[in-house]
């Protein structure tokens, strides 16, 4: 645990725990209790923490969050959140664990290697993006999902940032970033019905922070290891 410990800077630690200290007291202050909410919003923020520093752990918790947030998201009829998890992001971060371990960082350090965008990834990110937005929009909308225009961009954004992350690219925090947006006004929503959730949204409050220095921290170890 020590040598964990150490493994994180000042400032990592000081996020972390700030992050898991404000949703830890929105759920004991919340009012009406719900446990899962609380151990995802966990998970989440612990995931995150690890994949800024480009450690594959952080995916392999990711599969943890996915699994957890999509029950979550099924209680609160966000269908669009429970099939992108189980389908897109969860299968995303097993791939991304793949190639995280096949492409270790030259540098010797338990980290990835950074991969720039190429323009044939691009392409393939654009055209299969908007395939992804059309199709689920309808998918969406068969089931009746609370917030529909919400929940697709929510889709969109979720899986432009899952690719990135199997494209090893620094800006998978950028999107994910804007997923975090989307996803707080879903569970602002959410809230109004029910303080159980303010965990959650607090959740996406801090990914927002983690994920905007995730981006910094990529582009900081992208350049390191370009030199």
């Amino acid at each position: 645990m020590k040598k964990l410990w150490q493994y994180f800077s000042n400032f990592e630690k000081v996020l972390w725990l700030g992050s898991v200290l404000v949703i830890t007291l929105s759920f004991c202050l919340g009012g009406d209790f719900y446990p899962l909410s609380l151990i995802a919003s966990l998970v989440g923020v612990t995931a995150l923490i690890f994949v800024a520093k480009g450690n594959v752990v952080g995916q392999f918790l990711c599969v943890v969050f996915s699994i957890l947030y999509a029950l979550v998201s099924y209680t609160q009829r966000y269908f669009g959140e429970m099939i992108t998890y189980l389908g897109m992001s969860l299968p995303s971060a097993l791939v991304a664990c793949v190639f995280w371990l096949k492409n270790p960082s030259k540098t010797g350090k338990s980290e990835v290697q950074i991969a720039k965008m190429t323009g044939k990834k691009t392409a393939f990110l654009c055209v299969s993006s908007l395939l992804v937005t059309v199709l689920f929009y309808f998918i969406l909308r068969y089931f009746n999902t609370n917030n529909l225009y919400l929940s697709t961009v929510s889709v969109t954004t979720s899986y432009v940032a899952s690719m990135l992350t199997i494209y090893r690219s620094p800006y998978y925090a950028v999107a994910y970033a804007g997923n975090d947006l989307v996803l707080i006004g879903l569970w602002l929503c959410a809230c109004f019905s029910s303080l159980a959730y303010l965990p959650t949204l607090l959740c996406f409050f801090a990914f927002l922070f983690n994920d905007l220095y995730g981006f910094y921290s990529w582009k900081k170890r992208q350049q390191t290891q370009t030199e």
